[in-house]
């Protein structure tokens, strides 16, 4: 008997991965997963850091599918070739910084490359035609195969009847009469199959897992690129976006704002990179400044710090404020009022 197929899976750790992954290994096929991490993913440290998502599973989520599905899963790091792809997008940008079309093109031939090199012989996808506006639509799909080179190695078995049939399909290794034809932005169906398979805990069915997708996130992204007057970014960089609240006074520094606990632990990793900020009179955050700020600047900037302190209805606050290098200076300020930042002001 001829060994069976294997195809390599693209697990983002939603529903539609995890079912199209387990449509194809009911056939027979060994399947096992790929997750490319970016560091843009929303999932991970910040449920951990943040009060408010205590109560959230503290799971990585393609970790997860792959459990439930009983496959390996290569995780594998592209955070610095895919800058490329954020920074310099052939298809664009969709609503916010997210490079939908070219990200989805850069993973398929990233898996294309990897099944060449481990002799595996398709590529499976969770892609649903009409899900996402930029690179779930009919048109833009042969988009995805062809410029990643995959062409008909590139099975996507939730839309598979609504598409021309691909190489696995015409060679008989899947059976096309047991793939699904899903279209459009309801997760009903999906809902339905996982609830068929058995799956009832799965990550949020409409759930995005980019952070570059996030209106907010993109924003605080374009303004770092304005102040360095370039586009560029290391994995500090989006890490720190993601926490804090984000202040740019002046459009030479800005700061990051402890709101909680969780978020002051997680920035004191920082401290020694940049200017930081400490109230000592009143229990307060901590606050990095990211950028060159002068005196006038420092000064600005801990009457904000004092505002969002428990001083911050005192008629002073002491704060102490650590140069890189171990420098240390105290202020005495008067806290500014709520209603004197202006709401540009925030990123």
């Amino acid at each position: 008997m001829s060994e069976p197929r294997k195809a390599v899976a693209l697990i983002s750790g939603g529903l539609d991965s995890l079912l199209a992954a387990k449509v194809i290994q009911e056939q027979g096929i060994h399947v096992e997963g790929i997750n490319f991490y970016t560091g843009f993913c929303v999932e991970g440290h910040t449920h951990a850091i943040r009060k408010k998502d205590r109560a959230r599973p503290k799971r990585n989520n393609a970790l997860w599918v792959a459990e439930q599905l009983g496959i390996k899963l290569h995780i594998i790091d592209i955070i610095e070739e895919y800058k490329d792809v954020v920074i310099n997008p052939k298809h664009g940008y969709g609503a916010n910084l997210n490079p939908c079309l070219d990200c989805k093109v850069f993973m398929v031939q990233k898996a294309r490359q990897w099944i060449e090199a481990k002799g595996f012989d398709f590529i499976i996808t969770g892609e649903v035609i009409g899900q996402r506006p930029m690179s779930q639509r009919k048109d833009t799909l042969p988009v995805i195969s062809r410029e990643s080179g995959a062409d008909e190695l590139l099975l996507r078995p939730l839309c598979a009847k609504n598409l021309e049939p691909t190489r696995p399909e015409r060679e008989g290794w899947v059976d096309r009469d047991r793939l699904h034809g899903f279209e459009g932005r309801t997760r009903k169906p999906q809902m339905a199959l996982a609830a068929s398979f058995g799956f009832e805990d799965y990550a949020q069915p409409a759930g995005g897992c980019c952070f570059l997708t996030d209106k907010q996130y993109s924003h605080k992204l374009a303004d770092l690129w304005k102040a360095r007057g370039e586009r560029r970014y290391e994995l500090d960089d989006i890490m720190l976006l993601k926490v804090g609240r984000h202040i740019r006074p002046r459009p030479n520094f800005k700061m990051i704002i402890g709101r909680e606990e969780g978020e002051n632990r997680f920035l004191q990793g920082y401290r020694k990179q940049y200017t930081h900020m400490l109230t000592t009179s009143h229990p307060g955050p901590l606050v990095l400044i990211d950028g060159d700020a002068g005196p006038d600047d420092l000064e600005l900037a801990a009457q904000i710090t004092a505002r969002f302190s428990q001083g911050r209805d005192a008629d002073s606050v002491d704060i102490e404020v650590h140069i890189p290098g171990g420098e240390v200076h105290s202020l005495q300020v008067q806290p500014m009022p709520g209603a004197a930042i202006p709401r540009d002001w925030y990123l």
